[in-house]
């Protein structure tokens, strides 16, 4: 949460749009909070005063994702006693930014009372909000339009533009530099109310608004697409309430942060990253988070794929790490992006985007039996193959590894793409390039998945036999350059550049289970290591082991625990065969996610559960975030072991006895919905649309 604006901090949100504040609802100039729009702050200061005092937070809250309401009232003003007004701001984002102040007089006589709204808008790129923000005065343009009813601020550079108009529905009295100011004369009871609109503009991922006057959308009594959305998805009912209301938050949150795409006239959906800091297309993360939750349904699933192949790699540029045939890392569309000073147009900086893309065509299939979207994706299929086995394997060894191009470039591409998240056991920072070893399990999973798909829709059987040879010599070979017998048996998070082991013990082997590159007979050793006091915190698997040297509780990919591994890892274990440490891990996360308001962070501190008593929380963590929302769907299918195989589910449950008995409804697998039961080691599937 932005610290200047405490720990109550509000956010409202819609897609690619989202607008914090504090509790009161005000965006203090200098903070990091505001109205940003497709990564462009177009609001950095929103305070509002009454006879020059702010005012005080009775109670405050989101209602729905895109929609806040803030009780006021004042404090002891010259003229004006504390509790005097009745104040009531509502907010919500859909057709633009809007704002309704509700003011109300108790006292028993007249009062006069200036109302005073302080605007900035600074054009900052998210980039700079993050770190440091450039002075864009000189360039930034403030009027009034001509009835008054407008403050208008607009800023160009460089063919970039961008503007905020904020327009009342009652004239201000005056306009002092950027102050909008109402003068009121108020008799006991007598209301006053205002309404405030910042227009947004169309682009890549704004989803379908919801529209309507702002009382009517705070209660629900306009049609909420959003609704819409999330009341199509699965449903799952249990005796546990807990497990009810953390799936149901996913839904929602899911709901909240899908972007739209226009693929050849066709609109998709896909899930964006997180808020704050990455309400945009993902390579990783928005493929993680749609196969997390195929579960729920292949919508987001299918516009993952469909978006992603759309902006797949065509040429080499050093620039931004493109190369023929890679999924990209990460778009922006902010000043810095568009005027070439950030690589972001996309970003190609990952070397794990690609296997994955694969992986989630297989998956989608798996559940779909969709033979025309495979057959449509053909050319990116092979286009990614070639990736792999060409630019990815950047010196003929075998393994794909990844060392930026780029001036601005990530130095790790994998999931850990912290400076530090690769580190030696003794802390040492390896040099590149560097192999780790989810990218090679990643890369083993997908060619025998694309195999599947090449003896199926794509009907290329010496396809199929090449790749299945390709992954039984990486199966061999990683195998045998990765495990380390030492310190009780584990594999290595990497190979430098030099091949040297990086021998760390990390959440990485999780990785390795879920894509079946581990033999069965290490595959004990793995769980046991993971599922050991120094890397199971109780809460979850820990990103680095406590041996480590540099452990840290607090560590972004250094001993924090995050949701998204815990759940790969957990879908990991079930696959072959530990549904007991799946249990752990799934009861652990959801006891977690009820203490933040049943909602997963991106990341919890890495300190052990019998010390601290609590979960605490990664400081900076995004909340809420796509692959921590798509994590508990993901542990509830390792729980159900649940499977779609040739064309039907497969169920083999065991349930946490916390969790007594569940039920999921609207499972959509092969073009039909099914209910599926389930508890302790019993369950059935039922096909419900016959």
């Amino acid at each position: 949460m932005p610290p200047e604006l405490g720990p109550d901090s509000i956010a409202v949100l819609s897609g690619p749009t989202f607008m914090y504040s504090d509790s009161v609802g005000d965006v203090p100039a200098g903070s990091i909070g505001g109205l940003v729009h497709l990564d462009t702050r177009l609001l950095s200061g929103w305070l509002l005063t009454v006879n020059g005092g702010r005012l005080l937070v009775l109670r405050s809250q989101t209602l729905q994702h895109y929609s806040a309401q803030f009780v006021l009232t004042n404090a002891d003003l010259p003229g004006l006693p504390t509790d005097s007004l009745g104040v009531r701001r509502l907010r919500y984002i859909g057709d633009g930014f809007r704002e309704r102040i509700e003011l109300v007089s108790f006292r028993t006589e007249p009062v006069g009372i200036e109302v005073r709204l302080s605007v900035e808008a600074d054009f900052a790129d998210l980039f700079e909000v993050k770190s440091g923000v450039r002075d864009r005065t000189a360039r930034i343009d403030r009027r009034r339009n001509a009835s008054g009813a407008a403050l208008v601020f607009a800023y160009a550079n460089e063919g970039f533009a961008a503007e905020t108009a904020v327009r009342t529905s009652i004239p201000p009295d005056r306009v002092e530099g950027n102050d909008l100011i109402w003068q009121l004369d108020l008799v006991p009871r007598q209301r006053w109310q205002l309404d405030l609109h910042v227009p947004l503009p169309p682009g890549l991922g704004v989803v379908e608004p919801v529209r309507g006057d702002i009382a009517e959308v705070i209660h629900g009594r306009v049609n909420d697409p959003l609704r819409r959305w999330v009341d199509d998805r699965a449903r799952v009912r249990s005796d546990n309430p807990m497990l009810e209301r953390v799936l149901g938050r996913s839904r929602e949150d899911l709901g909240a942060l899908r972007l739209d795409m226009e693929i050849k006239g066709q609109q998709v959906m896909l899930p964006g990253a997180g808020l704050p800091w990455f309400l945009t297309v993902f390579g990783r993360d928005t493929l993680i988070t749609a196969y997390q939750t195929l579960v729920a349904g292949p919508a987001l699933a299918r516009g993952a794929l469909l978006a992603l192949a759309r902006l797949q790699g065509t040429r080499c540029d050093d620039f931004t790490d493109e190369e023929p045939g890679k999924i990209l890392h990460e778009f922006r569309s902010g000043e810095l992006t568009r005027t070439g000073v950030k690589p972001y147009n996309p970003n190609y900086g990952t070397a794990d985007a690609t296997q994955l893309w694969l992986i989630l065509l297989s998956e989608y299939w798996r559940w779909t039996r969709d033979d025309d979207t495979v057959r449509h994706l053909r050319d990116n299929a092979l286009a990614a193959l070639r990736w792999i086995d060409t630019y990815g394997d950047r010196d003929g060894d075998g393994y794909v590894e990844y060392g930026t191009r780029s001036p601005e470039g990530l130095g790790n591409q994998c999931w850990r793409d912290s400076p530090d998240g690769v580190c030696f056991s003794d802390g040492k920072i390896p040099f590149l390039p560097i192999a780790t070893c989810d990218l090679q399990g990643y890369t083993y999973d997908a060619k025998m998945r694309l195999a599947e798909l090449a003896d199926g829709p794509l009907d290329d059987p010496a396809l199929a036999a090449r790749l299945r040879e390709d992954a039984a010599a990486l199966f061999e070979r990683f195998n045998r350059d990765f495990w380390i017998e030492e310190r009780g048996g584990y594999y290595a998070v990497g190979l430098d550049g030099d091949k040297n082991r990086i021998n760390s013990k990390t959440s990485n082997m999780g990785h390795l289970l879920w894509s079946g590159i581990v033999p069965a007979d290490r595959a004990e050793q793995v769980v046991r290591q993971l599922m050991s006091p120094d890397m199971f915190s109780g809460w979850g698997i820990r990103t680095l082991s406590r041996e480590e040297h540099r452990y840290n509780a607090l560590g972004y990919h250094l001993g924090t625990v995050w949701p998204h591994d815990n759940s790969i890892a957990a879908l990991g274990m079930a696959r072959y065969g530990f549904r007991n440490e799946v249990n752990r891990i799934s009861l652990a996360m959801f006891e977690a996610a009820e203490q933040f308001g049943h909602r997963l962070p991106e990341a919890l501190s890495g300190y052990a559960r019998e010390l601290m008593l609590f979960a605490v929380p990664y400081p900076t963590a995004c909340s809420p975030q796509a692959w921590a929302s798509g994590a508990p769907l993901a542990l509830l299918r390792a729980m159900l072991d649940l499977h779609p195989v040739d064309g039907r589910l497969t169920l083999d449950p065991d349930i946490p006895q916390e969790f007594g008995r569940m039920t999921a409804e609207r499972v959509r697998a092969f073009g039909h919905c099914w209910t599926i039961e389930a508890v302790g080691r019993t369950g059935y599937i039922r096909l419900e649309d016959v």
